[in-house]
């Protein structure tokens, strides 16, 4: 007997794909018309497992446009095959799939009583991030389930980045300093005392709503006041995020501050330069041992159009990798998440704007 060998499905499997449809699923099942789109338009992925001509299973992952996620629809395993493994072997298939379509995640739906497909995702690294109530045919929910397939590998003797989770909701801008004073220094420590006086130094009083955020001005003054080399990047030239506030007063004092951080700028002989940074330059900067805070918008991420700093650690010719310090366990996250975490690079230039306005900021960072 020959080992089982994964495939794209052909039009010649479709009968055994209907037959193994039937005896593995009494509803919710693929049907016959949407296993033929999928064959003949293969913008997403059907494969299947066959063994000595005997078709013996299958997996159909489905990617969504404009986004790095790649999703198992549906996946089955003939009960003739138990136990040989192909379940695994398929979800690995299916990773490298998604992975040649520059996917970042992949995600999946499981029945709550299945748990034998529960714990071979989870011996996978899959996760559980969510539920879907009442999802299937039977009313049964769905738990839903979440891993990274693309993750970087450092090349030899390049740098490597320490990851610090910030521990407020308002500290992204000192937690992603932390992370580049740390890996430019192997002595500086990343402690949330220091977080809070960072966020201290640089807040611009107001946002939005919450607590002030930081600026790209006052994390520059503070990279400066602890030894480290700064350059700091805008295309916009008066205060920053005065439309984030309605109260006249409120925008008074942004502009009060930001005169304030520009003559310790100017004290510091720090002077911005105005222009709109590129990914080219981003890239040139990090060749050169410098590393770049970045100010991104969250709108293209959860929704919430929230301004947000990062730590932009490596590129290649594909993807910009980030250290997000912000971790939304609720969603399953974990740090794993968030360090090194691939943005492809024309939508990392999108994300790079924030507001109306689309301010562009951002923060080098290098040692004297």
């Amino acid at each position: 007997m020959s080992a089982p060998v994964i495939r794209s499905a052909l039009r010649s499997d479709l009968t055994a794909l209907l037959a193994l449809e039937s005896r593995c699923f009494e509803q919710d099942k693929v049907s016959r018309r949407s296993f033929l789109r999928f064959i003949d338009h293969p913008q997403d992925v059907l494969l299947v497992a066959e063994q000595d001509t005997a078709l013996l299973g299958y997996v159909l992952v489905l990617f969504r446009r404009n986004t790095q996620l790649a999703r198992i629809y549906s996946i089955a395993v003939s009960p003739d095959a138990r136990g040989l493994g192909l379940g695994r072997a398929l979800l690995d298939a299916a990773e490298v799939a998604a992975r040649e379509h520059r996917a970042v995640f992949m995600r999946l739906e499981v029945r709550t009583d299945n748990t034998a497909a529960q714990n071979l995702y989870q011996q996978l690294g899959y996760r559980q991030f969510g539920i879907y109530h009442d999802y299937y045919e039977d009313h049964e929910s769905a738990l839903r389930y979440q891993k990274r397939i693309h993750h970087y590998h450092p090349l030899a003797g390049s740098r490597t980045v320490p990851y610090y989770r910030q521990t407020t909701e308002f500290t992204c801008g000192p937690a992603s300093l932390m992370m580049a004073l740390s890996s430019l220094d192997p002595d500086h420590r990343a402690e949330p005392d220091l977080e809070l006086q960072l966020w201290r130094e640089a807040t611009t009083i107001f946002m939005t709503q919450g607590h002030g955020g930081c600026g790209p001005h006052g994390l520059a003054l503070a990279a400066h006041r602890r030894g480290f080399a700064v350059e700091l990047m805008l295309n916009q030239d008066g205060p920053l995020f005065v439309n984030s506030v309605r109260s006249l007063n409120k925008k008074q004092v942004l502009e009060r501050v930001h005169r304030q951080f520009l003559a310790n700028l100017a004290e510091a002989s720090i002077a911005p330069r105005y222009e709109h940074f590129t990914i080219e330059q981003l890239e040139q900067g990090l060749g050169q041992g410098r590393l770049p805070l970045v100010l991104i918008s969250t709108y293209h991420l959860d929704g919430r159009k929230a301004p947000h700093w990062v730590l932009v650690c490596a590129m290649d010719k594909e993807f910009v990798y980030i250290h997000d310090p912000d971790i939304d366990e609720s969603a399953g996250e974990s740090p794993v998440d968030k360090q090194y975490l691939p943005i492809a690079r024309t939508r990392f230039d999108r994300l790079a704007r924030y507001g109306q306005n689309a301010l562009r900021a951002l923060v080098w960072v290098a040692n004297r």
